[in-house]
């Protein structure tokens, strides 16, 4: 199976080289995209250093186009598995056989790294550890199954996935709207255990009050998403 990791960046210039160094060392069979999504840094030029692939996008689409363009490159390619993994450094490649092996096995189309399946107690802000709680409350009910981090980024995804991501992937807040997109598209969702670690580098944009108006905006999004019809997944394939 060809796989690859698709890694999305703005100005990670203090941490890309470093997650595309660990991805290597933990199979260097892997391949790479680095997404740079407009970054005013030296990003791209790291990622290239270390020998990664990389899109650059000529202005900031924000993290849904900069993952579906991603898809899509992994898509026309021929991949047949596709591993997201954040370039702030917080996930971690060790984890990735947890999160591999059920889509590996053919047990599921997609399978989500979840700080919460395990009970452990990821440490956040408190505004933001309940909006991720309602998130859950609220998806789980949709898709009629128990979700518990619907905000992961930390994913992997077989053909399927891919072909639908390729054709279409939520811009304003992907991994909720993702999540409702596979389920009603009848892709296999699991969730497996996993700790994530601090930011590698840099500072995150979102504050209490941004959180709160971030909460307010996903759970619209999640009752339009309701009645939204998605596109179809891309079926031609190409075969390098």
């Amino acid at each position: 199976m060809r796989r690859i990791a698709i890694v999305p960046a703005l100005n990670e210039e203090e941490t890309v080289g470093r997650v595309i160094d660990e991805l290597r060392a933990f199979d260097p069979g892997f391949d790479i995209v680095v997404v740079d999504d407009g970054s005013t840094d030296r990003t791209a030029g790291i990622a290239a250093d270390r020998g990664a692939h990389v899109l650059r996008l000529p202005f900031n689409l924000g993290i849904g186009g900069a993952v579906q363009t991603g898809y899509r490159f992994a898509f026309e390619h021929g991949y047949d598995i596709a591993v997201q993994v954040d370039g702030d450094g917080q996930h971690d490649p060790t984890q990735l056989p947890a999160i591999l092996a059920p889509v590996v096995a053919g047990q599921a189309d997609l399978c989500v790294g979840s700080r919460f399946a395990s009970g452990s107690g990821y440490q956040s802000s408190f505004t933001r550890r309940l909006g991720i709680r309602l998130f859950a409350l609220v998806v789980s009910a949709v898709v009629r199954q128990k979700v518990t981090d619907t905000t992961s980024g930390f994913r992997a995804v077989n053909r399927k996935g891919i072909a639908l991501f390729a054709a279409d992937y939520p811009h304003d807040y992907p991994e909720v709207e993702a999540t409702i997109m596979c389920v009603k598209h009848k892709l296999r969702l699991l969730e497996v255990p996993v700790e994530m670690r601090e930011r590698g580098g840099g500072a995150s944009s979102i504050t209490a009050l941004r959180s709160i108006y971030y909460m307010t905006k996903v759970l619209l999004a999640i009752f339009v998403g309701l009645f939204r019809r998605y596109a179809v997944p891309l079926e031609k394939e190409h075969r390098r």
